[in-house]
């Protein structure tokens, strides 16, 4: 009898610790990951590398007539030399700064002429709500390895794209007069060359009226 009842014990406790286990067995990676997402802030990142990396990288810039420049001569060259890229994607990102002359404005685009005498409109500063991830890979500055959660890479460009929206965007509405001029940083993403090569469409990163 005794020893049905320590059989019956150890089958409920069986049950108990199956039903509720001790502990999970997983991989380093899976526990990484598993760690990072429990803890990452995307907003505390965003800002912390907009004013630790990215404002301090912003002279490192391509000038934006050189880019240009290149562009009209060869746009395969200037990619090759000038572009940023992440992964296997087709699309790629250019990190530029420059100058140019107002030609138009409008609520969701500032369209200036930045090679000197010329009128064409070649750099369009975004100014309306924002979309893609232009600011985060732009630069080349943040390592997708890094960030093994895919979840956590996506809010970093919400994260970024909204300090532009809530800051910059401001700003470059309040400096924006057609016949003016403006200096600028920022990040163009190129999907369509067709497209979005004439002009630029630049996420602006700072500007400022001359």
């Amino acid at each position: 009898m005794r020893a049905v009842r320590w059989v019956i014990a150890i089958v409920v406790a069986a049950g108990i610790c199956w039903a509720f286990p001790l502990f999970h067995v997983v991989t380093l990676k899976q526990a990484k990951a598993e760690k990072a997402a429990a803890t990452f802030n995307p907003t505390q990142f965003a800002e912390t590398f907009w004013t630790e990396k990215l404002l301090p990288a912003l002279a490192g810039a391509v000038k934006a007539d050189e880019l240009i420049a290149a562009i009209e001569t060869n746009p395969a060259d200037a990619k090759q030399k000038f572009a940023h890229s992440i992964g296997l994607s087709e699309g790629y990102y250019y990190f530029l700064r420059g100058e140019g002359k107002i030609l138009s404005v409008s609520d969701d685009e500032v369209i200036l002429a930045v090679t000197a005498g010329t009128t064409n409109a070649e750099v369009a500063l975004q100014a309306g709500l924002l979309f893609g991830n232009a600011l985060r890979d732009g630069t080349g500055l943040i390592n997708a390895n890094s960030y093994p959660n895919s979840q956590d890479f996506n809010d970093i460009s919400a994260a970024l794209n909204h300090i532009v929206e809530s800051t910059v965007q401001t700003k470059l509405r309040e400096q924006a007069k057609v016949g003016g001029k403006i200096s600028f940083v920022g990040c163009a993403e190129v999907g369509d060359e067709a497209t979005d090569l004439k002009p630029l469409k630049v996420i602006p990163i700072q500007t400022k009226a001359e």
